[in-house]
């Protein structure tokens, strides 16, 4: 695995940074969309299980549901 300064050397100071950019946001990306999959769902893709908890999406629905 190169290192980033042998990637500087190679590619440049720009598309190094852009390079590490572009991979950062990347993995935000995919975070986010598995991050929205319940756990039937990891499980079936071979992804481990959150645990369970209350988390803002848990405590707005509990809310949504005492207005009906």
């Amino acid at each position: 695995m190169a290192t980033v300064d042998e990637l500087y050397q190679k590619f440049g100071a720009w598309r190094t940074v852009r390079a590490l950019l572009f991979v950062a946001w990347k993995r935000r990306q995919i975070y986010q969309q598995v991050s929205e999959l319940s756990n039937y769902q990891l499980r079936d893709i071979g992804l481990p299980e959150r645990e369970e908890g209350l988390d803002y999406r848990s405590l707005l629905a509990l809310h949504v549901s005492r207005l009906k």
